[in-house]
């Protein structure tokens, strides 16, 4: 260890001692694939964690599996170590469960201690709580015959790195790691060997820790432990060690507080609570009120009870506050943020269980609705963001993304949403709240439409996307060679958001009397069709192709994007029912549901991201489309692909995607190495397949339901719907199978909304 100078930072009458005179910091790669299925996953607003089984960080060394654990807050781990010893060394893990999504417990045991305790006679329960902060608790019990002394350590430490360095992105220059100097040192009077001597000796009987980074924005993070209920002996370095002493059968307990701070302020958008226990309450009491305010559904069959109820938890979880609401954050770990189109079609999908969701994401999004020409965040006026963060390479501009608006769906899909919640509410403030912005993201459709008659993209930032559309992995845009398309790219389903964006904006614009609007809109939408009929087709392979390219040409490979457009009416009737049948051949239906790519293709590989992988939401979607062609058997088919699948999976939760290896009997899906879970639209296909089963069709603003030809899977013989809201009325709604029909009932009313059940 080489120590140069000394250098104190003074900050709101604090002391720091900066990292440069404690050894060399790396600053590793951490590469996506070595994450671990093997993780405990804890999320809470705009904080998550990442633990292994044991509740431990291991610390992010290089090329180890651990380097994405951690706790994040605001796109930036505040932990990146948590270590739990006894005597030195890993206890023994009994058992493990992150159940509740916001809290962990653990139960494990001691290794054999020397000759004086043998194994797995001490016993070790840990409980972790988010709640605007990190909250842990350890009960540590004797089950021997007579008193035992050992230590019990706990190893911190924080690297503060951005999200997007862990994710490999890379820096060149990091900011400084800082030591916080015992409370009552004083610069002036001491030597520099004595300051020295003061970081690196043993503390006595400390009451909290500090962990801190100065930035290259000058910002000053801190991880602020504060220990309760008994604190350590002692603390080296960061680590503090209990030395206990425990009467035969008696338990101690042991805890801590960890809060985040970013310049002296509290980083999370949470208030902490005190203790763990105020913790836990705050979090129960908070998910039980909204739980009773959402629509409650459940059936006759426990397996697909328990998928219901885990996505209603995760939709709970994946709330996320941005300003004064929320949102759904588009997943954990990596997506831990407000997206445009992620959080869009999220919240379109779970309208049916609270459409006050879809209500917060369009005002939310309104509000960062693109308003200038900046080609570095691919930004123009009246775009929907991609995506925002708030680490310290998004504010020091080494990233675009403050917010970027590199996508070419999520405007369209917004006007989809600003329509398809008024179906549902009738919410006529709300609407014409956001009817500017509406006008102002049909300009940005029309606009870009203008050269072509398509609503295409090309990169413009250095550091954004290459592709836009949800399929943006930087290899999936591809012909039936394998070759990458090159030049402005219009996919397929996005002219099919255009079409269903202008068809359902006119009826809007007739309702505030905007007749000009409406017939020029409806006018647009049936050029559109007639135009991506004749140009998307090929009569070849009889179905519709990827996307134009540069040059107009169809990129004609066979992909999942066509079933997009299934169920917006932009495909002619014979040419989706082409669509339709294709999605379900051999080597695109792998029988747990509908792969990216076509395995007949050169590029076809069933561990790549989006060539011949499964994603739950895409298969929901094109579920949906095929049950609007009247193909009720086929759409329950996919349906109940996916929800086999999801049975089989941690927790019954549905993953971002899986790999596309065909179904074997007896064989689970084989999982895709660094999915995100809990996240959204895979959340939220859970109840858009609901929806698809029970074919609600709302009509709020003419005070009508619809409820057309439901049908239940064989699977399942009962469902009701509890508290389902549509406009101001309340509904209770059972559904029961009887050989090969489904009879619906409404078993309450609150309100004189007008109920159709057609069969």
């Amino acid at each position: 260890m080489t120590i140069e100078t000394l250098e104190l930072i003074e900050l709101d009458g604090r002391t720091f001692a900066s990292a440069d005179q404690l050894p060399a910091i790396e600053w590793p790669p951490c590469v996506l694939s070595e994450r671990p299925h093997t993780t405990l996953t804890l999320k809470d607003d705009d904080l998550f964690l990442l633990t292994d089984t044991l509740g431990n960080i291991g610390g992010c060394m290089e090329n180890d599996r651990s380097s994405s654990m951690g706790l994040f807050c605001c796109d930036t781990r505040f932990l990146s170590r948590l270590e739990l010893q006894i005597e030195g060394r890993s206890p023994i893990l009994l058992s493990s469960t992150a159940d509740k999504g916001f809290f962990l417990s653990v139960l494990c045991a001691n290794p054999q201690i020397d000759d004086r305790i043998r194994a797995e006679s001490i016993g070790i329960k840990r409980e972790l709580v988010l709640n605007g902060g990190l909250f842990e608790e350890i009960e540590v019990s004797n089950y021997t015959t007579n008193t035992v002394s050992f230590e019990i350590s706990l190893s911190f430490d924080a690297d503060f790195k951005d999200l997007f360095d862990i994710r490999g992105y890379g820096r060149e220059k990091h900011g400084q790691l800082l030591r916080l100097l015992p409370p009552d040192f004083a610069a002036t009077d001491q030597s520099e060997a004595a300051v020295m001597d003061s970081l690196l000796k043993p503390a006595a009987k400390p009451s909290e820790l500090t962990l801190a980074y100065k930035g290259l924005d000058s910002s000053l993070m801190e991880s602020r432990i504060y220990f309760v209920h008994q604190q350590p002996d002692v603390v080296k370095g960061f680590t503090a060690i209990w030395q206990l002493t425990i009467g035969s059968h008696e338990t101690l307990k042991l805890g801590y507080r960890l809060q985040m701070f970013n310049n002296n302020n509290a980083i999370s958008v949470v208030s902490a609570p005190v203790t763990l226990s105020q913790a836990k309450a705050a979090e129960l009491m908070e998910e039980q009120t909204w739980q009773q305010q959402v629509t409650r559904i459940r059936s006759d069959k426990s397996t697909f009870n328990q998928i219901i109820e885990r996505a209603e938890q995760d939709i709970y979880l994946l709330r996320q506050s941005f300003g004064k609401g929320k949102a759904l954050s588009a997943g954990v770990p990596w997506f831990s943020t407000l997206f445009g189109r992620d959080s869009i079609i999220a919240a379109s999908q779970v309208l049916m269980l609270d459409p006050q969701i879809a209500r917060e994401t369009l005002i939310i999004l309104a509000q960062y609705q693109g308003k200038r020409d900046d080609e570095w965040r691919d930004e123009q006026p009246g775009k929907i963001l991609h995506e925002i963060r708030f680490g310290e390479m998004a504010r020091c501009q080494e990233i675009p993304h403050t917010p970027y608006y590199g996508t070419v769906d999520a405007t369209p899909l917004w006007l989809m949403l600003y329509a398809e919640y008024f179906a549902w509410t009738a919410d006529r403030e709300t609407r014409d709240q956001l009817w500017s912005n509406a006008l102002a993201a049909m300009d940005w459709i029309d606009r870009n439409c203008k050269e072509t008659g398509y609503l295409s993209y090309l990169r413009t930032s250095k550091r954004g996307l290459a592709n836009q559309g949800w399929k943006d992995s930087g290899d999936c845009i591809i012909n039936r060679r394998g070759q990458l398309a090159e030049g402005a790219i219009a996919l397929c389903e996005v002219q099919a958001y255009v079409y269903a964006a202008k068809i359902r904006l006119a009826q809007i614009a007739r309702m505030k009397k905007r007749i000009d609007l409406a017939d020029r809109w409806e006018e647009e939408a049936r050029d559109l069709k007639n135009r991506f009929n004749d140009d998307f087709w090929m009569e070849d392979q009889d179905f519709c192709a990827l996307a134009l390219d540069g040059d107009g040409k169809p990129v004609d490979s066979i992909t999942s994007n066509p079933g997009h457009c299934l169920n917006l009416g932009i495909l002619t009737p014979e040419k989706a029912y082409s669509v339709a049948e294709r999605l379900r051949a051999p080597d695109m239906f792998n029988g747990w549901g509908i792969r990216t790519l076509s395995s007949l293709s050169p590029a076809y590989n069933p561990m790549g991201y989006h060539i011949g992988s499964v994603w739950p939401h895409d298969n929901a979607l094109t579920a949906i489309g095929l049950r609007s062609l009247g193909l009720i058997d086929q759409a329950l088919e996919v349906a109940k692909g996916i929800l086999d699948m999801t049975k089989r999976q941690p927790y019954q939760r549905p993953p971002e995607l899986f790999c596309g290896y065909d179904r074997i009997e007896d064989n689970a899906p084989v999982q895709y190495p660094v999915a995100c879970s809990p996240q959204a639209w895979a959340t939220g296909s859970v109840f858009q397949l609901i929806q698809m089963i029970v074919n609600l069709v709302p009509d709020a603003p003419g005070n009508y339901l619809r409820i057309i030809d439901p049908a239940l899977p064989e699977s399942i013989n009962y469902l009701s719907l509890q508290n389902l809201r549509v406009g101001p009325t309340l509904l209770d709604l059972e559904f029961e199978r009887s050989g090969s029909s489904t009879a619906c009932r409404v078993s309450k009313k609150r309100g004189n909304l007008r109920v159709v059940i057609e069969a």
